[in-house]
């Protein structure tokens, strides 16, 4: 099915019957408030113009970006940049307990601050299509304050500090939401190290591949794709779990499995250099020395009668 593409706020409002928006550029709307039209039965599939914030809880729906679906019994917050896809599985129940915030920036909001540039950094928005953030209470209590303040801010009277303000808000809310998904990472250890354990088959099945010299080295990009998540998830799941980069962790792999071929066959280290790979035979033996502290042919003379 073809996205349905929202260009802006105010349309976002009217898809949703909801009044105009009291600023065109960013908006927080209440879940308990919002009644779907019947003219948006049928819109499960769409693409906004504008970044989106969410908090939902207690909805009887469920919503799938990248991936993953995702329910809402538990708070669940997920971030979309401009151009992302979102599917929505539709209910026919009422979600009389429905909860949670949806906050609305445009681009435009952003024009001329330092946030402009740094908001594509934070790489949950790359996360918001394979990863959502599970909050525990104090930490949605901590967020819901955050967008009163907001709310508040562009409820009053527009000022020529008002923008000034709201930016710092969300740059506030965007650190919190930073910090959470690091303490993520540590508690969810099962998921995690799931995670983990495919990539390190997946590295396994490559190497073991003979079409090596063909394919090359396998790139963090490959990797991830792979594993259906982004790769900066991918390497801020790493960071926590070994201290290391994507990149280090195939390097290191790769030299386990240099290690294997040096210790036993009989092959060249320009062999071994082709077969995993490597275009320069130069290069594989740079490398090893760097994460090994020795030569190709000084570790192989270890096993050496």
């Amino acid at each position: 099915m073809k996205p349905y593409r929202v260009k802006s706020i105010s349309e976002f409002h009217s898809i949703f019957n909801l009044p105009k928006p009291e600023h065109p550029l960013i908006s927080v709307v209440d879940y308990a408030a919002l009644v779907v039209a019947k003219k948006t039965s049928d819109i499960t599939v769409t693409v906004s113009d504008y970044y989106s914030i969410s908090v939902k809880r207690g909805l009887s729906h469920k919503m799938r970006y990248g991936q993953q679906e995702y329910d809402f019994d538990e708070g669940v917050m997920y971030f979309l940049a401009p151009g992302q896809v979102l599917h929505a599985t539709p209910s026919t129940d009422i979600d009389h307990l429905a909860s949670g915030w949806i906050l609305l920036i445009h681009p435009d909001f952003l024009w001329n601050s330092n946030l402009a540039g740094l908001i594509k950094r934070y790489e949950f928005f790359d996360y918001s299509v394979h990863e959502a953030l599970f909050l525990s209470d104090k930490e949605e209590a901590i967020l819901n304050n955050i967008i009163q303040n907001i709310q508040q801010e562009y409820h009053a009277n527009i000022d020529p500090f008002s923008q000034n303000i709201i930016i710092s808000q969300l740059e506030t809310l965007l650190n919190y939401a930073e910090r959470f998904y690091q303490r993520q990472f540590i508690t969810r250890k099962i998921g995690n190290h799931q995670v983990l354990d495919r990539l390190d088959k997946l590295l396994r099945a490559y190497f073991e591949d003979a079409d090596l010299v063909s394919k090359g080295l396998p790139s963090v990009q490959h990797v991830a794709a792979a594993l259906n998540i982004s790769p900066g998830y991918l390497s801020g799941l790493l960071k926590v779990l070994t201290g290391q980069s994507t990149q280090q962790h195939i390097h290191d792999k790769l030299i386990e499995k240099a290690k294997e071929q040096l210790s036993a066959t009989d092959l060249s280290v320009s062999e071994i250099a082709y077969a995993l790979g490597f275009e320069h035979p130069q290069s594989f033996s740079k490398l090893f020395k760097l994460k090994t502290s020795s030569s190709p042919l000084e570790f192989r003379q270890l096993f050496s009668i």
